[in-house]
């Protein structure tokens, strides 16, 4: 009787080194041709995919102690909230809709700035996979519960001008990492509101409102799920929390947000 062997499905030992060899080759060939350069200011570096020492030192990353409600590092003044968590005074004061928020860097200046205007404005596709590895990082406790990634969605007429909605390329990058489901059909824009850019907090909830819907046909998918949108960008919170609370609305059990930047002193 014959007798099946398993070592056949195997792949061969030469085959491995060859695919190795060939991986390494390909590397070295990408750069020649692309010589490794810092995302933010292009400079010369070791590796595809990170900083040069200047932009990483002037890279102001967000880490605790920080709001556990708004993910704003904390500066002056400290607050107590509930379970023992840390809240600012501004999250006590006007809770968002949303439940967090965790972010990777400030946005007013330096890098985190140039990253982000490059990916959104600059044609530069390729900057959401390094960001987006570090939006897991920095939202690792959102992500750990989380049944859905939904990017803010930009209006159709937009998204035929721009062509590419930069919080879709980032929550792709998110999930290639966290292995959370990225949804972009069940949360819609169906409002075109003119860019939030120079208006005030009130003017920036106001010109949002009613942007957002969940169609009829799809809420049952929002049902009792932990969302987490993602974005660009948090300045005022206003588009996350109309997002989010269009989202509350359709039945999801939690809706929590990561973005790459967040101003933390607005003007």
């Amino acid at each position: 009787m014959l007798r099946f062997d398993p070592s056949l499905l195997q792949t061969p030992t030469w085959l491995r080194h060859s695919a190795r060899a060939l991986k390494r080759a390909g590397g070295i060939a990408l750069d020649l041709l692309y010589p490794p350069s810092c995302l933010a200011c292009r400079r010369a570096i070791a590796a595809h995919g990170g900083l040069c020492p200047a932009c990483w030192s002037a890279m102001r990353f967000i880490e605790r102690p920080f709001c556990e409600r708004l993910g704003t590092p904390f500066e002056i003044d400290l607050a107590a909230g509930e379970s023992g968590r840390i809240l600012s005074p501004a999250a006590l004061a006007d809770p968002p809709v949303f439940q967090r928020v965790r972010a990777v860097a400030r946005f007013e200046d330096g890098p985190a700035r140039q990253l982000v205007h490059r990916l959104k404005y600059g044609d530069r596709g390729e900057l959401a996979a390094p960001m987006g590895l570090w939006m897991a990082r920095a939202g690792e406790e959102l992500l750990r519960d989380a049944d859905l990634l939904i990017p803010i969605p930009l209006h159709w007429t937009r998204l035929a001008r721009r062509r590419f909605n930069q919080a879709a390329a980032l929550a792709a990058a998110v999930s290639k990492v966290s292995a959370v489901p990225v949804e972009t059909e069940l949360l819609i824009r169906i409002k075109p509101t003119p860019p939030q850019v120079g208006l005030t907090r009130r003017l920036r909830a106001r010109n949002i409102q009613g942007a957002f819907d969940v169609p009829v046909a799809r809420r049952i998918e929002a049902e009792g799920r932990v969302i987490v949108l993602v974005d660009d960008v948090m300045t005022s919170g206003a588009t996350l929390n109309a997002a989010a609370r269009i989202l509350l609305r359709a039945g999801a059990k939690r809706v929590d947000a990561l973005v790459f930047a967040r101003v933390v002193t607005e003007s």
